[in-house]
């Protein structure tokens, strides 16, 4: 595989994907070739009874490699995760980021399949390198903006930080819904992209199960290089977005 079939597939597709692979593999690669992201998105399995489970110190030592391996691919990393399990982690930024906000995603018809608490709720840690700019001029109305043009505007309203859009489960969200046991909606990850990029940038997904910061960067004039290590999840990204993977 080469730089030059990545930026091919980036420029006539705005997305490229690559062969299913561990996710230090593809990041190691992209940093090999000197891709630069301005965000990466981080999605693990969430390490809490079901799948793959980890024991919770080996579980923090690959969230530690995760976020600093990331690091030095992009200017800004989202974690998501239960709250329960990656709370701790708000400490763990990376050499020369700070953790910038936590978010929640809100949603009210997740079914109730477990005795006790009913879970509504998924977070997520915006991570920034120091001097990183966002974007909250993305989320003003035309008066607002034109006050934001013309320098008028003291203080920049951002969007709050729980995000309220229900789970793609059943009927709803049904044209986007692929199959993937873990989808998230389009409209959640469209606000954490407009926060962290313009158009024309970049972001990064080694993570990237049915593909969805792809099909959220395309949407909006970005662009999204996506890995997964299951060969499955890769054929419902090709089938979703249209675009094969990249041959090695």
């Amino acid at each position: 595989m080469s730089k030059t079939l990545i930026l091919d597939s980036l420029k006539r597709h705005q997305v490229a994907i690559l062969p299913p692979m561990d996710v230090f593999d593809s990041l190691q690669l992209l940093k090999k070739y000197k891709i630069h992201a301005r965000c990466t998105m981080l999605d693990p399995w969430y390490n809490k009874g079901v799948g793959k489970e980890l024991p919770i110190e080996e579980y923090d030592l690959f969230i530690k490699k995760l976020l600093r391996t990331s690091s030095r691919l992009s200017d800004l990393l989202y974690l998501w995760g239960f709250p329960e399990i990656i709370g701790p982690y708000v400490r763990y930024a990376p050499k020369g980021f700070v953790m910038s906000t936590w978010l929640t995603w809100y949603y009210k018809n997740c079914p109730s399949v477990i005795r006790g608490w009913r879970s509504s709720q998924n977070a997520c840690i915006q991570f920034v390198r120091e001097g990183t700019h966002l974007y909250p001029e993305h989320f003003l109305n035309e008066e607002q903006l034109a006050r934001y043009e013309s320098g008028n505007m003291r203080f920049v309203p951002g969007p709050p930080s729980v995000i309220e859009s229900p789970l793609i489960i059943g009927f709803v969200g049904k044209k986007e819904q692929t199959g993937h046991p873990a989808q998230k909606p389009e409209a959640v990850f469209d606000k954490l992209i407009l926060m962290a990029t313009k158009e024309e940038d970049l972001l990064i997904d080694p993570m990237a199960g049915s593909g969805t910061t792809a099909a959220s960067a395309i949407r909006l004039g970005r662009k999204a290089i996506l890995c997964d290590q299951s060969e499955a999840y890769i054929q419902l990204m090709e089938k979703r977005l249209g675009v094969s993977r990249i041959q090695l």
